[in-house]
């Protein structure tokens, strides 16, 4: 007798900006999720906060290429979308929930702490560390206490603008970015503070909160972590971002855009020391942020071989074409591999204490 497929809702979508971003995550999720050992419930949580749940998702080998598209398994149908309540309720009868969301309400701990409060074991991160990778501000105040460099920069509140005093010592160019927000929504580089004002603007239409930041040369270098089920980490090969010349920076059309030209150098070219030393930093980062089942580690290689962390993801870009799965099939482990990976490590975190909670 075969055994028992788990059950595993991914849920996708959500009210941030990025939502597009999320349904393609999810496409790739889903068709590529071994049918032999998992039932797939896809959950949609649409712009306005309602919930779809498919309770039989369909086939990824019958749909073929309809997964890349934004219609990913299913749009709303006739009947009215679930509250928050109801579909946290269903979802107390799958084994494990896959939260494929990027952004506010879903990569800050916001889904976390619902699942976790209802008992129902979730892939990735938790709480705490969601909510602290997510804040750009405090994931460098926790990285800096533990001794981890970062990149130097200012954080300016709803209102507050910067005084000339604290600019000088970042000089120039200067990256704004809101402090709560990934994919590179609302980030500008300033290479005139006469620009300043409009990429302050242009930032706090994603959050009120802002960081200013000034530039790290160097080669822009990805690396990322995982979580075995025994509670064992292991560092993917590092990849390097190479965006085209005529790209400022690596922003969202350099991400989403496959005309741009960005290029992903996986494994990139180091030296054995510098590789160990990313493998350690990377590490270091996770623990320090007290983070579970995965982690990407965004970096800048300085000319003279420092490592500064630049950013961290708690959640990923999950298209099969995004830097974490790369950097793992490049390490021998497929997408599907990947996938099934960290759902065994979501149900290996479950706790006495949350299968009661979740009846089980």
């Amino acid at each position: 007798m075969s055994e028992p497929r788990t059950r595993v809702a991914v849920v996708y979508g959500g009210r941030s900006g990025e939502h597009a971003v999320s349904r393609q995550s999810a496409a790739s999720i889903l068709t590529h999720l071994d049918r032999d050992r998992h039932q797939v419930v896809p959950v949609l949580i649409d712009r306005d906060g309602g919930w779809w749940i498919e309770e039989d998702g369909p086939d990824p080998a019958a749909t073929g290429a309809r997964a890349a598209t934004e219609d990913v398994w299913r749009a709303p149908g006739p009947a009215p979308a679930l509250g928050m309540t109801e579909a946290l309720r269903r979802l107390r009868d799958v084994d494990v929930v896959f939260p494929a969301l990027h952004g506010p309400f879903g990569e800050d701990g916001t889904i976390q702490s619902m699942l976790a409060l209802y008992g129902i074991p979730f892939v990735g991160n938790g709480v705490l560390a969601s909510a602290v990778g997510m804040d750009k501000e405090h994931t460098k105040t926790m990285l800096a206490s533990a001794g981890i460099p970062v990149a130097p920069g200012l954080v300016l509140r709803p209102g507050q603008r910067p005084r000339p005093e604290d600019l000088a010592p970042l000089g120039l160019p200067l990256f704004v970015k809101p402090a709560r927000a990934g994919s590179s929504l609302g980030v500008s580089r300033v290479d005139d503070l006469a620009q300043l004002p409009a990429a302050l603007a242009t930032a706090r239409e994603s959050d009120g909160k802002v960081l200013v930041e000034g530039a790290v040369p160097g080669r822009e270098i990805d690396v990322g972590v995982l979580q075995r089920a025994d509670g064992t980490l292991e560092v993917s090969p590092p990849l390097e971002i190479r965006v085209a010349e005529d790209q400022r920076f690596f922003d969202y059309e350099a991400k989403y855009d496959g005309s741009v030209g960005t290029v992903f150098d996986v494994p990139a070219t180091l030296d054995a020391s510098t590789a160990e030393r990313l493998d350690r930093l990377a590490v270091a980062v996770f623990e320090a942020l007290d983070c579970a089942g995965l982690l990407r580690v965004d970096v800048f290689l300085r000319a003279d071989g420092e490592l500064v962390v630049n950013e961290v993801n708690t959640f990923p870009g999950f298209t099969s074409a995004s830097q974490y799965p790369l950097m793992w099939r490049a390490a021998g482990l497929s997408y599907s591999e990947l996938l099934t990976a960290m759902v065994d490590t979501a149900l290996a975190r479950r706790t006495p204490v949350a299968a009661a909670a979740a009846g089980a």
